[in-house]
């Protein structure tokens, strides 16, 4: 059974597309690139394609991760709201819009008794994510952040 999830241990990785995807296709960017310099004049047609297309790749796996990333932090955003317009007073419930996107997502972590308490202090004080993470005394696992 895992730890529970607290500050140190709440990054994730991906094995198979930081652990496959990624090297394999830096991997086959890199020998284009050096299969390009030492038979230049023999194939260069087919060698400088096969850099593009290896490029193209490496942007679609990246641009891929990024996306995904993007769409989570949106529906992150729409659970916070919800969640903190329940919780909160109407005087911080009013200042919620003065909260960026990385504050809500760090402020995912604390749980429903904290939440108020360092909302107030994030706006009041304009914690930055990781200090906000570093206030919260009980940790809420987030386990289904890709």
């Amino acid at each position: 059974m895992p730890a529970p999830q607290n500050f140190k241990n709440h990054g994730r990785v991906d094995p198979p597309f930081h652990f496959f995807v990624l090297p394999v296709l830096g991997f086959n960017f890199f020998i284009s690139i050096y299969l390009i310099i030492h038979h230049w004049p023999e194939h260069r047609a087919l060698l400088l394609w096969w850099i593009v297309v290896s490029a193209a790749l490496l942007v679609l796996a990246l641009k891929t991760r990024i996306n995904d990333l993007k769409v989570q932090d949106r529906i992150i955003r729409l659970e916070e709201n919800l969640r903190l317009s329940s919780l909160l007073s109407s005087a911080d419930l009013a200042h919620i819009s003065e909260l960026d996107i990385k504050q809500i997502i760090a402020l995912r972590f604390a749980c429903d008794s904290e939440l108020p308490g360092l909302v107030h202090k994030t706006i009041t004080q304009g914690l930055e994510p990781k200090a906000i993470k570093q206030n919260i005394t009980n940790w809420r696992a987030d386990n289904y952040r890709v």
